[in-house]
């Protein structure tokens, strides 16, 4: 048996399938045409965008629009002139064009994967997905997709956005990955197909071999190798029963929950993007408690105009209708990196020039989102959440910036909501220690449990050798949480929570007994969630 990282839940029984990553053989050398290599690389990309749109409208027929997003992402950075005008520059030098795409491609994957948040770490192999392609093309050497048997069980060292759109949904049952985590495309992807995955597995690839039967316990993260036939039947019986269970899990998606003492809890998710918003829709999402703009700006070679904000901003107030959808504002700078935006290099990333400090500095930045924040609040209930705050300086400073731009839309008669709720993210310690005072100044809390426990235990939750150590039930972590829900309902606030802890099975009845009015977690988790508030295992 071996364990990995359970990402998308159920059961599979089915036939081995090594799906062989193909290698890319570089030439490094001299060209005497430069812009004969330059007509190859164009053509290359234009070949590969081309590739990509066919995925695209694949994806649109068989996932749906908000996973189709994943190859326009793709196309944009195939297509991206910052990108273009780097690798041209190497080919300018007499630079052969395959070696100019993996040289510039290999500057931005260490970037990306240098950075702390798992998921912009994962959108490195968006990146090393498009470059292979590129490369591929310019080599003449692409492949066409595999053919698959009934029951198929993929096992890879990695998935590529492309290798999972290519697979024939009504064969494959399961993906099994060497590498990966909770937000690579492999998870994303199985979600959707509501196939189980288990990623982080290490060696699967080496281990098994095509052909072998395989068992997929896509709840405790495990995989048995060539079972007996009782374990076999054993197996088969926990796939019908979970099935079973999920189908009763739709009958929750339009039930409101309460606490045992009559408090109503809203169970709500988090977005990276304006497509995401159809997943918490469909599973019963009552608001959203965490729309992260940050990768409104990761996915651009450029700042996102204010135009391009506010109607990102409008579609996903416009399709939650008077539900809450609450909109961080940018999370950026030390560890999540910009090409466009210079920072200097920081010994702890984690704790600089970040967030709202980035913000409060670069005052143009941040006037253009809220700006584009508050014309979208004219269409639906929109609520403005600033992170990273430490104190109530911070909290003042930031509500002035909001009241120049209120007073600026009103002077050119936009109308925007002056009523709308503002808040704070609460993930600093000190933020947790001293938020009585800090709820003085704000219509509502929403702990950011991710990095509230790594600065409480002073643990790199990303570093494999201390993550042993990251422990959302340690009594300080605990007793944090409790100290900021009493706060704020001290103050007649309202507390919710956006972090993983949100939509932990067992943090939820921990949660919910300290009093959280709302919790926000992954599309996934929600109606789990409620069936757990209702008294359900």
């Amino acid at each position: 048996m071996k364990k990995g990282i359970a990402v998308s839940f159920g059961y599979a029984v089915g036939k081995v399938l090594i799906k062989e990553s193909q290698e890319i053989v570089l030439d490094q050398h001299q060209i005497s045409d430069v812009e004969a290599e330059k007509n190859k690389l164009m053509a290359a990309i234009s070949v590969s965008v081309s590739q990509l749109e066919k995925l695209k409208e694949k994806t649109e027929k068989e996932m749906g629009e908000d996973k189709a997003e994943i190859f326009a992402a793709h196309i944009m950075l195939a297509e991206d002139p910052v990108y273009i005008s780097e690798v041209d520059e190497l080919i300018d030098n007499k630079l052969n064009a395959e070696m100019a795409v993996s040289k510039i491609t290999a500057k931005y994957l260490e970037l990306f994967s240098a950075m702390e948040d798992e998921y912009m770490r994962e959108r490195a192999a968006d990146l090393k997905d498009v470059c292979k392609r590129i490369i591929l093309n310019l080599s003449g050497k692409m492949k066409e997709a595999d053919d698959y048997g009934y029951d198929t069980v993929i096992v890879a060292h990695d998935l590529t956005p492309s290798d999972t759109a290519e697979l024939d949904k009504e064969k494959v049952i399961a993906f099994l990955t060497d590498i990966g985590g909770k937000t690579s495309h492999t998870a994303i992807m199985a979600k959707t197909l509501e196939i189980p995955a288990i990623v982080g597995l290490q060696d699967i690839s080496k281990t098994v071999k095509n052909g072998d039967l395989i068992i997929v316990d896509g709840v405790k993260g495990e995989v048995i190798i060539n079972p007996d036939s009782d374990k076999v039947y054993e197996y088969k019986i926990k796939k019908e029963e979970f099935l079973k269970e999920k189908e009763e899990l739709k009958k929750l998606k339009d039930l409101k929950v309460y606490g045992k003492d009559g408090r109503r809890i809203e169970i709500a998710g988090n977005i990276g993007s304006p497509a995401d918003i159809t997943k918490v829709i469909e599973n019963g999402g009552e608001a959203v408690g965490l729309f992260r703009t940050e990768f409104l700006y990761m996915n651009s070679s450029k700042f996102p105009t204010e135009e391009e904000q506010f109607n990102a901003y409008k579609s996903v107030v416009e399709k939650m209708g008077e539900k809450p959808v609450v909109i961080r504002t940018l999370d950026i700078g030390g560890d999540k990196e910009l090409s466009y935006l210079d920072i200097e290099k920081e010994m702890n990333p984690f704790l600089g020039y970040r967030a709202i400090r980035l913000c409060l500095d670069r005052k143009d930045i941040f006037k253009v989102q809220l700006r584009a924040l508050l014309r979208a609040s004219a269409y639906g209930n929109l609520r403005i959440m600033f992170p990273m705050i430490s104190g109530k300086e911070e909290i003042l400073q930031a509500k002035e910036v909001l009241a120049e731009c209120m007073k600026e839309l009103k002077a050119e008669g936009i109308p925007f909501d002056e009523k709308l709720q503002v808040g704070i993210m609460v993930e600093i310690p000190a933020a947790a220690i001293n938020s009585e005072e800090l709820a003085d100044y704000v219509d509502f809390f929403s702990i950011g449990t991710n990095d509230l426990i790594q600065y409480t235990l002073a643990v790199d939750r990303l570093n494999q050798k201390v993550s042993y150590l990251y422990n959302p039930f340690h009594p300080a972590v605990l007793k944090l949480i409790k100290m900021t829900i009493d706060a704020a309902h001290s103050k007649g606030k309202w507390c919710g929570m956006c972090g993983e802890m949100a939509g932990d099975p067992d943090a939820v009845p921990v949660l919910v007994s300290y009093g959280i009015d709302e919790l926000s977690m992954s599309a996934a988790s929600i109606l789990k969630a409620k069936k757990i508030i209702l008294g359900g295992k």
